[in-house]
């Protein structure tokens, strides 16, 4: 489980501060070619934090949004905001029938879960989404760019594309399009990881503070670029986070 005090950082940051904003474009990116293809009706966010994402995605595609969080902090931000259908349980036991959804939508959830406990919640999915419907992940990449955050939000793995890749496979998935992404600040994401916060000994904090706006401007260049060249269908070899999108087999 995401460290409870988080909470109160992400639901104060996560409409305007770079990385919510660009990470956002580029998760619009990669989700509008399939909302397109395809209507989708019932969507559970599983791991939906605050709701807040959950109202972007029913804003954006219409979708009927079901938003399910362990933390009951993010769900009384999310009642606040109007978040929909929220229910407090577990990603590993979802409180739901078989094939009840058309799609399931989890960012940055199943890094909480220690290495090997991602085919939980992963199997949980499959069960909970029809035939053909769709898996939408995104994860933290590469153990190298753990962090003093990471540390804080209580992360507990990082993915490479081919250990989610195959995790998802395992579950009755195909995989559809997986790509690394925020890969354009890597350099300065390993000098401040490695370097920085190893020589000046900082303590685990939250890594979503406010910043000047030159430099939240600044930062959300680089993603902005980045979904552009997905949306383009591009790629990435390597980046801080990794999405994926997948379609339950019969």
């Amino acid at each position: 489980m995401m460290n409870p005090a988080e909470f109160a950082n992400i639901a104060q940051s996560e409409q305007d501060f770079w990385w919510y904003r660009g990470m956002r474009k580029i998760t619009f990116a990669l989700l509008d070619r399939v909302a397109r293809q395809r209507p989708y009706g019932d969507v559970l966010e599983a791991g939906c934090g605050t709701g807040h994402f959950s109202l972007q995605l029913a804003r954006r595609y219409g979708w009927r949004m079901h938003s399910l969080d362990l933390g009951w902090e993010g769900l009384a931000f999310g009642k606040g905001l109007g978040a929909p259908r929220m229910v407090q349980a577990d990603i590993c036991r979802l409180p739901y029938r078989a094939e009840t959804f058309d799609a399931v939508v989890s960012m940055d959830v199943i890094v909480h879960l220690p290495r090997g406990r991602e085919a939980e919640p992963l199997a949980e999915f499959a069960r909970v989404t029809k035939p053909g419907g769709l898996l939408a992940l995104r994860v933290s990449a590469l153990d190298i760019l753990r962090s003093n955050h990471s540390a804080w939000a209580q992360e507990r793995q990082r993915f490479t594309r081919r250990r989610l890749a195959d995790a998802v496979r395992q579950q009755g998935y195909r995989v559809l399009r997986a790509s690394y992404a925020n890969s354009l600040l890597m350099p300065v994401a390993l000098a401040k990881f490695r370097l920085w916060e190893p020589l000046s000994k900082t303590p685990p904090s939250s890594g979503v503070e406010s910043v000047a706006p030159w430099l939240d401007r600044l930062l959300y260049a680089p993603l902005a670029i980045e979904s552009g060249w997905l949306r383009a269908g591009g790629g990435f070899p390597l980046g801080q986070s990794l999405l994926l999108l997948a379609e339950r087999t019969a």
